[in-house]
């Protein structure tokens, strides 16, 4: 064991912060030190971002998983700064080890939290669930060795060539700045589309492991004991031999990982610009599944009961040119094209790709009718809320927000007061707005909000839901994949401005499988039983689900 130099006097240099013996020069050695600083923080703030990146997606949420990964970091970087004040007397060899630690936990931590993901369930629950602490553990550890970065680098730096502790400091996070910077463009802009998140996290370790070793051994070097030149050079050797396993096995890591969360049929899985996308099922008499980012869109036991309430109620009334927000599925076009009378219909579809499976792919376009080959639909890529913002006014007589569930955190602004404003200025005279709430029995302060909220807008409301167990029910968009049980019912409002909408079907229109208007009045009235009085509006700049 080795013990640390005792205190140097007063006023003198301890015999462990003496100049280092270097083999270049001191301005090329400083030079050094700080690129390793550039590359650290790069690799540092991947994988804060990875972390952030990897809980949204699968637990959702962004605010609260941003708020909790990140604020777990920054005061575990406060403790790893106070517990490298003890190291500074072997600067080097303890970089050297932060460093192989840091490239081991951070390249390795988005296969572990996949790996819980998809082998232990869903993610739902209170936080001391294992993949939710587990998810806090990286943080804190990851953390802990970056906030011991900073003392070891001012340290080494300072062995090199004295200079006034405010210059070192500025130098020091000068360099720190920019890689962060760096680092923060390149997950989104390079690694995530490029690499996805798996192989993106062993790339970052890597390069971070090849940094602090380079510096520490080949620099430091002299200043080494034989010892620890030879412990860290096997410590590195070992790092990068996980890391080029895994990065070896990722593929068929990533596979199996897929199929114990989506089961055995999976088909297609891909990784858009938007989102995550998976289709199981749809050969061989078995049911398509259609997921997106871990979430259950499209289940074809049942996607008719819902896609039939969404949009025959709205049908009630004129209906010549029709908007569908989201629904890049193509299953809500196919009902509302059921309907004589039908001219135009507008789809506007944030990810591209939703669009294209739905057109080519076999299952998924015979489930939509191949509606996408119909010259009255018209297909735009945007997000549905900048969309309104430049569309034509008094446009539309129905407007059909299929969109993802409220109580996801991307989503809220789908859900919010100005939204709905912006959606009631595109319907014509007499128009009706139809929109998918979420589940009413289970997320009732959700369900009302939004009632709440379109009244807000300005519009009249006949909220209703559809679905139940003894109805036969088996699942709803927006389930998680692996989720231990469906939600109870489907949530849906019909709103109108001006006069509140007649909640009727159209006795000239093509009849809903499972719904006639006896059973829509009912469900009208088990909506209506269970209203939540007193709801704010959600906003954009005030949100509440």
């Amino acid at each position: 064991m080795i013990e640390p130099h005792a205190p140097a006097p007063p006023g003198t240099t301890p015999p462990w912060a003496g100049p280092a013996r270097l083999p270049v020069r001191p301005g090329t050695g400083r030079f050094l030190v700080l690129t390793c600083v550039f590359v650290c923080a790069s690799c540092g703030l991947v994988y804060e971002l990875q972390l952030v990146a990897f809980a949204t997606y699968l637990i959702g949420d962004s605010v609260t998983q941003a708020s909790v990964v990140l604020s777990v970091m920054v005061f575990a970087m406060g403790i790893g700064s106070l517990a490298a004040k003890r190291l500074r007397w072997r600067a080097a060899a303890a970089f050297g080890a932060v460093e192989a630690a840091l490239a081991l936990v951070g390249g390795c931590s988005a296969m572990a939290l996949y790996a819980v993901f998809a082998w232990t369930g869903d993610w739902g629950g209170l936080w001391a669930s294992g993949p939710r602490c587990l998810l806090v553990a990286f943080s804190l550890a990851i953390g802990l060795l970056i906030g011991a970065e900073v003392p070891l680098l001012m340290e080494l730096i300072q062995r090199i060539r004295r200079q006034d502790a405010g210059g070192a400091v500025a130098d020091l996070f000068a360099a720190d700045y920019v890689g962060a910077l760096v680092g923060g463009l390149a997950f989104p802009f390079l690694l995530l589309p490029l690499l996805g998140q798996l192989t993106g996290a062993l790339l970052t370790g890597t390069v971070n492991l090849i940094a602090g070793g380079a510096l520490v051994l080949g620099l430091f070097g002299r200043d080494l004991t034989r010892r620890a030149r030879w412990f860290l050079l096997l410590t590195n050797v070992a790092v990068f031999a996980v890391l080029a396993t895994a990065a070896v096995l990722v593929d068929a890591f990533e596979r199996a990982a897929r199929h114990a969360v989506y089961g055995q049929d999976v088909r297609v899985a891909l990784q858009s610009d938007v989102q995550e996308i998976v289709l199981t099922g749809g050969t061989d008499g078995r049911p398509l599944d259609l997921f997106l980012d871990g979430r259950l869109r499209v289940s074809g036991r049942d996607e008719y009961r819902y896609h039939e309430a969404l949009v025959h109620p709205a049908m009630n009334g004129p209906h010549t040119r029709v908007l569908i927000l989201g629904g890049g599925d193509g299953l809500a076009a196919r009902e509302v094209l059921r309907y004589e009378g039908v001219h135009r219909v507008d789809i506007v579809e944030i990810d591209e790709e939703v669009v294209r499976l739905a057109r080519r792919d076999p299952a998924l376009a015979r489930l939509n009718g191949h509606v996408y080959g119909d010259p009255r639909v018209h297909v735009r890529t945007a997000d549905a809320f900048h969309w309104l913002r430049g569309a034509p006014p008094a446009t539309y007589d129905v407007v059909i927000a299929d969109l993802p569930d409220p109580g996801i955190t991307a989503s809220t602004k789908l859900y919010s007061q100005e939204f709905y404003g912006l959606a009631r200025q595109t319907l014509a005279d007499g128009g009706r707005l139809a929109v998918h709430a979420g589940p009413v029995a289970s997320r009732p302060r959700v369900f009302w909000t939004v009632d709440t909220t379109m009244r807000a807008a300005g519009l009249r409301t006949a909220p209703y839901r559809v679905g139940g167990r003894d109805s036969g029910f088996a699942a709803g968009p927006d389930r998680s994949a692996g989720a231990s049980r469906a939600p109870h019912d489907w949530g849906f409002v019909l709103a109108a401005p001006g006069e509140r909408p007649a909640l009727r079907l159209d006795p000239a229109g093509p009849w809903p499988r499972t719904m006639t208007q006896a059973t829509l009045a009912a469900d009208a009235r088990a909506a209506a039983r269970g209203r939540v009085e007193g709801l704010p509006a959600s906003t954009l700049v005030h949100p509440r689900y």
